[in-house]
């Protein structure tokens, strides 16, 4: 008999689904572009289920994780996106060492032993770095931040952007703004910021292969090209990356569901 568990990873801007059929086969994905607060994450429970054809009842059971995890009656009950992310990035690419996270407002560098959480460091203090980061840089620059990656790669001289703090750095990109600098130019110094961040959590963590990086910044090149760069190694990425950590809580469930039902 078929088990079918439910991961939702409720971020701070996007809100990620799953279905998994008996812990191992990934059967439907949904994505929303709004986060914990919103209703995002009910419509992206409900798109889920209806790609995947199946009635909530049918669902063994849901963990959810992520910024917004402990929001009432959303799953049957929360976990960690650590841990969660561990898992799916596991699941997404089994033996791999190191994960990196990148999400709307924080940054995690995560060591991983078959696909339990071994150690990890954190930047949750501010948005340097962060998707957040990058939001508050493209409404400055005035460009879909969808096209960063694009833009950053036409860069023939990346300006510097010194500062790692969000305020400082906008006053940055608006003083080279003003002084004619070219915008690929100046996004590729805002990438190359971002890079040095999180490139810094990965040594302060320690950089063991292979490396696998998740969360929407994933879909910008540019950033995984300087930190392949910085780092000195090959990043993986999967075309399920922003999903990581719905897959982890995914499988979570089947474990959990499985005992219950014994």
């Amino acid at each position: 008999m078929s088990v079918y568990t439910l991961g939702i990873d409720v971020g701070s801007t996007t809100s990620k689904c799953v279905v998994l059929k008996n812990g191992l086969e990934l059967i439907s994905k949904s994505l929303l572009t709004s986060g914990t607060g919103t209703s995002g994450p009910e419509k992206a429970i409900n798109a889920v289920l209806e790609t995947a054809g199946i009635p909530e009842t049918d669902i063994c059971y849901s963990i959810a994780t992520g910024y917004g995890r402990q929001s009432k009656g959303l799953a049957d009950s929360d976990m960690s996106e650590l841990s969660c992310h561990a898992m799916g990035a596991h699941f997404l690419y089994p033996g791999v060492k190191t994960v990196i996270d990148i999400g709307g407002q924080d940054i995690k560098a995560m060591h991983i032993d078959n696909g339990a959480l071994a150690s990890f460091q954190m930047n949750d203090k501010c948005a340097a770095g962060t998707g957040r980061f990058l939001e508050v840089m493209a409404k400055v620059l005035e460009v879909d931040i969808n096209e960063l990656g694009m833009l950053g790669a036409q860069s023939v001289n990346p300006v510097q952007i010194s500062s790692t703090c969000t305020v400082f750095a906008e006053s940055e990109v608006i003083s080279q703004l003003s002084k004619g600098a070219a915008v690929p130019d100046i996004i590729a110094g805002i990438h190359r910021s971002v890079s040095s961040k999180v490139s810094g959590l990965v040594h302060r963590v320690g950089l063991m292969e292979p490396m696998l990086m998740t969360g929407g910044v994933t879909r910008n090149q540019d950033v995984v090209k300087s930190l392949e760069v910085d780092l000195n190694c090959k990043i993986i990425i999967s075309e399920l990356s922003q999903y990581a950590g719905a897959i982890g809580a995914a499988i979570y469930a089947y474990k959990k569901g499985s005992k219950i039902k014994e």
